[in-house]
């Protein structure tokens, strides 16, 4: 198709859609190559057409457009390319639609369901897409010589859990809790890796053969108030300590008759020689109430001895919750060791190593030098209205496993050696 590199955006849209309705197959790298031919990043493009990061990276991996307002994005990006001294024909290449068989009507530009978002949704600095669940792809596996993905039941054992500074702190302070019944909360975002050191602890306990009994409450249901869910009451933690203790004790129905039988049973199971240790899950969930009573079961003692440590496993919320000038919870904020789960970043190479040590492949047959750099930039988050100090890093694992996920299918889709920073850009 040779046409003229004076030709108008309004035409090279006709062109583009003559060339769906003929059947022509579209080049999904084709767009790719140009971004790299120019040195462009998926950011500099959405600034430059006005449109987001995530439905520009839908746009340069699978050609899928935008439901809404898809043809004047059409005719924008062509005249971008143009600005940027594409030859015409390599523009109608290169933005060739995925649904290429109906023509550039508004239906035919449509990305799937699935990936569908709405203008407000995009407008967003943190992309979705980056807490979205991604599986690696069998091409991208066998690219990069997997047998299966390194991200998925990944943690077996604990000698699979990544070493970092920040993780053997929350390591030490939640064996201390279970060893010496003290009061600690281990605070992170989601996907920071909270559950897996609650999981590591029961695991190390049972394979040093500690006398230590972990008593984890139910909380599928709990939320911070009854309007949304169930809250969890310190009634339902005695029931919770009494059956750990006992499966076969029926618990008294009067509350003081029960916080009784309970504080017994915590007496004899200490004077045979165990420690215990109330680990709850999801406790920036727990209402305030509850969060003061945790001061009065810390302080069930035999003689001086303490027969209860409480471990919390939470988001920022309690944190904030905890640091508030809130008089309900000052008491638990001067007993309670807050512990913050910090984001990978400096050991974010590490991390990766180590993951693809686990099969025997090593991060340099993966990543190209400028890959660890670009993932970093690429998990920075400023909130909605924010200012660059608001900035803050979500370079935690759940976060890394997906973006690796994505770009290492990317790379496999295009037939990319490595991983590198474009890649990332685009992703």
């Amino acid at each position: 198709m040779n046409m003229p590199q004076t030709l108008s955006p309004v035409s090279l849209l006709h062109s583009v859609e003559a060339a769906n309705t003929e059947g022509a197959v579209p080049t999904q790298n084709a767009l790719q190559a140009v971004f790299t031919h120019l040195g462009l990043t998926v950011r500099s493009a959405a600034a430059e057409v006005g449109s987001s990061k995530s439905v520009i990276h839908r746009i340069l991996t699978v050609g899928a457009w935008p439901k809404t307002g898809g043809v004047e994005l059409h005719e924008r990006f062509c005249a971008y390319l143009l600005q940027r001294g594409i030859p015409a024909e390599q523009v109608v290449e290169a933005l060739v639609i995925k649904q290429f068989g109906h023509g550039m009507h508004e239906h035919a530009m449509a990305a799937p369901e699935a990936e569908e978002e709405t203008d407000e949704a995009t407008t967003t600095e943190e992309d979705p897409m980056l807490l979205q669940n991604q599986a690696l792809s069998p091409e991208a596996r066998k690219h990069f010589g997997l047998p299966r993905s390194p991200f998925v039941d990944d943690v077996q054992s604990p000698d699979d859990v990544f070493q970092s500074p920040s993780v053997r702190y929350v390591r030490a302070s939640l064996m201390d809790a279970a060893n010496h019944h003290g009061f600690v909360a281990v605070v992170g975002e989601s996907g920071a890796g909270k559950s897996t050191l609650a999981e590591d602890l029961e695991e190390r306990i049972k394979a040093e053969g500690r006398e230590v009994l972990v008593i984890r409450p139910y909380v599928l249901a709990m939320e911070q108030n009854d309007a949304k869910g169930k809250t969890l009451k310190s009634g339902h933690i005695a029931e919770a300590i009494a059956a750990a203790l006992d499966p076969q004790a029926k618990v008294k129905s009067s509350p003081e008759a029960r916080f009784a039988q309970v504080h017994q049973m915590l007496k004899d199971s200490r004077r045979a020689g165990r420690r215990h240790l109330l680990l709850v899950e999801e406790a920036h969930c727990l209402p305030n109430a509850t969060l003061k009573h945790l001061k009065r079961f810390l302080e069930l003692k035999d003689g001086m001895q303490r027969l209860l440590g409480v471990a919390l496993i939470a988001q920022p919320e309690l944190r904030d919750r905890l640091n508030s000038q809130n008089a309900e919870v000052r008491e638990v904020m001067q007993r309670c060791e807050i512990v913050e789960l910090a984001p990978l970043d400096a050991e974010l190479e590490g991390y990766l190593r180590h993951k693809f040590a686990r099969f025997e492949l090593k991060y340099e047959d993966v990543f190209a030098p400028d890959a660890a750099d670009a993932i970093r930039a690429r998990l920075i988050h400023v909130p909605r209205g924010g200012r660059p100090i608001d900035a803050r890093s979500i370079c935690h694992p759940l976060v890394v496993n997906n973006l690796v996920c994505r770009a290492m299918n990317a790379a496999a889709r295009a037939a990319w050696p490595k991983v590198d920073a474009q890649v990332i850009a685009g992703c």
